[in-house]
């Protein structure tokens, strides 16, 4: 005889205890990444001034601030930041150009 007490006998306990083990534990999604705000675009803005002022006054220095400052911002994520150093470039050319005519028709 039997009591009502007794786990009953089978293979259904087993399998209960493996198909609760068998899926992971669900885990949260990793959080979005930060980026910063497209409205802070100040190193490109600077970047864009520098180039600017290299087809006026210095345009190795201005120029080359330019480039740097657009690379530094592109790689933080500011979408204007690679043309600033594209520009910065073109105006740093622009400017070597302008004072070596300049400096030629002065002699």
């Amino acid at each position: 005889m039997t009591s009502s007490h007794e786990p009953p006998q089978g293979d259904d306990v087993p399998h209960a205890r493996e198909d609760q083990w068998s899926q992971p534990p669900p885990y949260p999604p990793p959080p979005p990444p930060q980026r910063q705000a497209p409205s802070s675009q100040v190193l490109s803005i600077i970047g864009f001034v520098c180039a600017v002022v290299a087809v006026l006054f210095i345009p190795i220095l201005f120029g080359l601030a330019g480039i740097v400052l657009g690379i530094v911002g592109h790689t933080r994520g500011e979408p204007l930041g690679k043309w600033a150093a594209v520009a910065a470039g073109v105006g740093m050319i622009i400017g070597i150009a302008l004072g070596a005519i300049l400096v030629s028709s002065m002699s």
